[in-house]
């Protein structure tokens, strides 16, 4: 049984989109729609690491390679449960010998993975100047309360920048670590309405319009979703209608440069609408779900029914090149 995912919520945003509800017009023009569905990675572990500075920043530390703004999506984790703002963290990354055990970066999951590790010592880091205050407050620890990056006990109050240039004097600096191994961290659903034109003498698509819908859980950064969404869009584009490597019959690959392994590029195609669907995943406490590879997956089965919608006749082998369609169409 899969856990909450927005499937429903895609369809009905694909359904109710301008895109979805705009007549097609034109000559060999088709439209396809299609849903994927990708399970995420997980179980692999992750650990990270978090210094307070005297001045009220704090370091992130990990070995999760960013690929995708994943500095920032930890520094914004990291910020929310310390109650600051995320300029405030200092994210980097360092080889995986100055760390917790972490696993590849990959499978979707860093956001989610080793964003529960640096969840789980940004728990602790408060756990630590909760101390500390107590110590100046002279009270005991269990009686300090933090809400909003304030520690207060009574009328008293340090904001965490402030108790921050106290940490010297109670005890010394605060470094806390923490690892995380999740596994089965959610599925991921994502969607596409394509619009072609297919050119009949030669066999030659055309992508006219392209619509992308992913559930994101909890978009934490809206503009790098939207990037993530289009770019494994492109890729699936590619997929579906470009890529494919040739062999010499000793079994050598016969196009291993990209001057010829064909991918599309910025003159292929359309700009890529994306839109966020956020269905917040329970398996994380802010809701997130993985967004990279997911996208990928339905551009392949929208760009054949639109095809088909286009032709009448149904492609079944990728990629759908222009000889495949010519000779699906009986023209070759």
């Amino acid at each position: 049984v899969l856990p909450e995912v927005g499937t429903e919520e895609i369809e009905k945003a694909m359904k109710n989109h301008p895109h979805y509800n705009t007549p097609l017009e034109g000559k060999n023009r088709g439209r396809g729609i299609a849903v994927g569905f990708r399970s995420q990675a997980g179980g692999t572990g992750s650990s990270a690491t978090l210094n307070v500075n005297s001045n009220g920043t704090v370091n992130l530390i990990t070995g999760s390679i960013d690929l995708s703004g994943t500095r920032l999506s930890l520094a914004m984790q990291a910020a929310e449960i310390l109650g600051i703002n995320a300029e405030d963290i200092n994210p980097s990354v360092v080889d995986t010998d100055s760390v917790g055990w972490t696993g590849g970066t990959g499978g979707s999951r860093i956001t989610f993975d080793t964003g529960l590790a640096v969840i789980s010592a940004a728990y602790e880091i408060i756990k630590q100047m909760s101390q500390r205050a107590a110590i100046l407050w002279e009270a005991k620890h269990e009686d300090i309360e933090f809400e909003n990056g304030i520690f207060s006990f009574g009328n008293d109050s340090y904001t965490f920048k402030e108790l921050s240039g106290k940490l010297m004097a109670t005890g010394g600096p605060i470094t806390c670590s923490a690892s995380d191994t999740q596994g089965g961290l959610g599925p991921i659903v994502a969607g596409n309405i394509i619009d072609v034109e297919v050119d009949l003498e030669t066999g030659k698509v055309d992508i006219i319009r392209c619509t992308a819908f992913i559930d994101a859980g909890t978009a934490m950064q809206p503009a790098y979703v939207d990037g993530q969404v289009q770019g494994a869009t492109v890729q699936g584009i590619g997929w579906a209608l470009n890529e494919e490597f040739f062999y010499t019959p000793d079994g050598t690959i016969a196009n291993s440069t990209l001057l010829d392994y064909r991918m599309p590029t910025t003159l292929d195609l359309p700009m890529i609408d994306s839109v966020i669907v956020e269905v917040p995943n329970p398996r994380h406490p802010f809701g997130v779900r993985g967004v990279g590879e997911a996208p990928i997956i339905p551009p392949l089965a929208a760009i054949a029914n639109a095809i088909s919608n286009a032709t009448n006749v149904r492609m079944t082998n990728l990629p759908l090149t222009p000889s495949s369609i010519l000779k699906t169409l009986n023209k070759i």
